[in-house]
Order: C-alpha cells, then structure tokens, then sequence
C-alpha cells in the first residue's frame, strides 16, 4: 500500500475516537463554564494539571518502549507482558500510597481540594496508566477501530454522566471527577481481553533494556507536561491577591481548553504516526517520507489555526458570558501557535526515536521547561495568564528550532525548509491582518480559502505523484 495511503486511513480511524471524541470532550466546556464560576471552575482546572504529571509518571516511558521492542525483539509476547506487569505493579503502589496519604495532600493542597477528590484521581490515573499498554497493543497490531470503538465509549460515558449529573441532577463539581472515575473503570473492563492475552511472564533483563531506553522519555515526559501545565499551577501561587488568582486561573483553563482545537489533529496524527514511522525504519526512502509528511502537517496545522482565527468570535460563544474576557483572543492565538510548534517538535522526534538517543529528547524537554518556568514566574506578576501563554510560545518554538538543529547532525532528514516558510509567513500575514482590521467574517473567510487555494496550487503536482 502507498504509505501516505496507510497513515492518511489510518489517521482517520483513529480521528474517530480523537476527533470525534475531543470535540464530544469540548461541548464539556460550554456546560462547565455555564453552571460554574470561574472559581469554581478553577479546582477543575487545578486537579486535571496534577493529573496530567502524574500520567507521565505512571506510564513512564514505557509505551514508547514497547513499539520500540516489539519492532527488534522476536518475543513481542514477553515485550507486551513485561511492559504491562510492570505498569500494573507501579499503578498499584501508587493507589495505596495515595490512599494512605490522601489527607495530608488534601491540606497541603487547599481546602477546597478534598480528601476523597484525591483518592478517586488517583483510582482514575492509575487505570488509564494500565489501559495505555493494551491500547498500544491495538496500535501495533494496528486495530484502530477497536482502539476507536473502546476511546468512544469511554469519552460517551464520561459525557452522559456529566450531563446526568450536572445538567439532570444539578449537582456540584464533583460529578465532574465521579464521572471520570467511572468511565476510566469500563475502559479498563473493556480492554480485559486485550490484558489476558498477557502471558503474565516478566523478562527482567529485558525490561532493564526497556526502562534504560524509557527513562529520559520520562525525563522528557515530565519536562513537556512542565511546559503544558505548569502555568496553572503556578498562577495560583505567582498572583499575590488570592481571589484575583482563582478567577484568573479558571479563566485561562477556559481559554486553554479553546486552543485544544489544534491539538485534535495533532493527538489523531500521533496515534497513527508513531507506529507508522517505527514501521519504516528499515525503508530506504524513509528519510524523504518523513520530510513529506512534516510538510502535509504544517499545511494542516496552519489551516486550523487560520481557522480557529477567522472563526473567534464564533468559538468564544462556546464559553459562558463570565469567561468573555477582551483578552481571550491574544491567549488563544498564541496558544494556538504554540500548539503548532509543538506538532512539529513531534514530527522532528523521530530523529532520536529511531537512533536511541531518546536522552536528546531529555535534555530538549529540560531546555523548555527552563524556558517555561522562567518566563511564568517574570511574566505571571506583571501581565497574569497573557504571560503563561507567552511562556508556552517561547518553550515550544525554541524546543523545536534546537530538536532540528541536532535532527540535521545525527539524522539528516530532507525537510522542504523554504517551502514551509513560505506557508507559515503566508499564514501569520492573514493572521495580522485579520487581527489589525475590522473586516467581517465573511471576508476573512475568503482569506482562509486564499491560503488553501495557495496551498492546492505550489502541491498539486506533488500530490498528484504521492496519491
């Protein structure tokens, strides 16, 4: 099969649960902003930033490993069953530590942060961190309607309780976690099948292979989420007035969640993109298929982001009239370049990937985390949550001009530089235009079909020859 075929099918069953399932995710907001305040919305915001840390810690590594083992182990049975064992022993350690923990944690936290709020999350990450290894089993083996089915039924269960128990009941905050809570559980009964295909043997010295390729992915994990969340926490702490800051703080999670609208196709490409370009090690041409490939992306990206610009005042109406904030459309552009950058750091990963230097990818994560911590704590004080934003830009756009200096030293890939450029100053052109004018909807839309017509023109010969 033409490969550009292979990943393209494959990017769109997995989009079913990604696309389909984030934007499901997404009418979420619209109902939290609606029936709570910014501060109330806050503890929400608060709790998913942990979450999001303690993912990276729980799976550590180890999901990147596996396709990475499977592909130059002959026993991929032995890869799967250790890497699986190995995340259901950490994640049960976790929960009893967590549980008996819960209350000091819940005082060192706030008081509005719960004891049994602690405890359920710790329930929820601890599955998810187990279902990652029979999902990437599914990658591998390549059943993206499966993976897709078993992703959907999670994010409907998920969905319906929320609006049982918030819109139907009336009930508080709260029914937001139970409500994870519970769809992280039938994930989990729903992948058994995929767990018990696990002869439940445990290779040590083949899992030393694995954590020792794993661990500065880890280091590299917990860097990146750095870059991705830290902010919310730390604005809670940088901003003196702790009123102001609960309500800056659910307010810029309001936000946030609008710039997502970039990372629907950059978490659908992932899924389909990792495996598929393991796949290719061996290919001679897979050097230019990669540059390919990092070209049709950014067509993409840039074309969302024009999009999700030309279309803000539509997007904004998501969000409840208390989050209309007259900052709102400077953070999401710049979230949503930031988002940008990011899909091509991904792209450019694979680099170190394929070479075993995932200690790179360490160090890059480390780089831009500096650059994130950095700049919240000298910006948070004088300009709020427009200075996490901006921090996010810098981390995310220097992590990806240093990933490409060192990709150009030890994994020459022939990326269409010029060409790119060409595209993202075309972009960022309209992007202040319409930013500086007062021009209608209907006219700016007219711009974003320029730069898709543009774009069909410089490729079409191109695409022709790849299709």
């Amino acid at each position: 099969m033409n490969p550009f075929k292979k990943l393209l099918g494959q990017t769109a069953i997995y989009g079913l649960s990604s696309v389909v399932g984030r934007l499901l995710n997404y009418l979420l907001v619209p109902l939290y902003t609606r029936y709570f305040l910014p501060e109330e919305y806050a503890i929400v915001v608060e709790l998913y930033a942990y979450v999001a840390f303690l993912v990276i810690i729980l799976t550590y590594g180890i999901e990147t490993a596996f396709f990475r083992f499977t592909n130059t182990t002959a026993d991929i049975k032995s890869v799967y069953s250790t890497a699986l064992f190995s995340v259901i022993t950490t994640s049960c350690i976790f929960i009893a530590l967590i549980f008996v923990y819960s209350s000091s944690l819940s005082n060192l936290l706030g008081s509005e942060i719960l004891t049994e709020y602690i405890q359920w999350f710790a329930i929820i990450v601890s599955f998810d961190a187990i279902s990652s290894i029979p999902f990437a089993r599914l990658r591998k083996r390549e059943r993206a309607l499966q993976f897709s089915l078993t992703k959907l039924i999670n994010i409907s269960t998920n969905i319906g309780l929320n609006l049982y128990f918030i819109v139907y009941k009336g009930f508080g905050i709260e029914y937001i976690f139970i409500s994870n809570l519970v769809a992280s559980i039938i994930t989990l009964l729903l992948l058994t099948t995929e767990i018990f295909k696990a002869t439940f043997s445990f290779d040590f010295s083949l899992w030393k292979k694995m954590m020792i390729y794993a661990f500065p992915l880890l280091i590299a994990g917990l860097a990146g989420i750095t870059n991705e969340t830290i902010d919310r926490v730390l604005l809670k702490h940088l901003i003196i007035d702790q009123d102001v800051a609960v309500y800056e703080l659910g307010l810029y999670g309001a936000f946030y969640k609008l710039s997502i609208i970039m990372v629907l196709f950059t978490q659908t490409f992932r899924f389909a993109a990792e495996p598929y370009f393991f796949s290719l090690h061996k290919n001679s041409n897979n050097r230019v298929i990669y540059a390919d490939v990092m070209k049709y992306f950014i067509i993409v990206m840039s074309t969302i982001f024009l999009a999700a610009i030309v279309y803000y005042d539509i997007i904004i109406k998501f969000l409840g009239s208390n989050y209309h904030d007259e900052r709102g459309f400077v953070v999401v552009s710049i979230l949503l370049l930031a988002n940008l950058f990011l899909g091509v750091y991904f792209n450019l990963s694979i680099w170190y990937k394929l070479t075993e230097k995932t200690i790179y990818g360490a160090f890059f994560s480390l780089f831009g985390a500096l650059i994130t911590l950095t700049l919240n704590f000298l910006l948070i004080p004088k300009i709020g949550f427009v200075g996490s934003a901006w921090a996010t830009l810098a981390c995310y756009f220097s992590m990806m001009i240093v990933s490409y200096y060192y990709c150009k030293k030890h994994f020459p890939i022939p990326y269409q530089i010029s060409r790119i450029l060409v595209y993202l100053i075309f972009m960022l052109t309209i992007y202040f235009f319409v930013y500086f004018t007062n021009y209608n909807v209907i006219f700016n839309s007219l711009l974003l079909l320029l730069f898709i017509i543009f774009v069909c023109i410089l490729e079409r010969k191109n695409f022709l020859i790849k299709t």
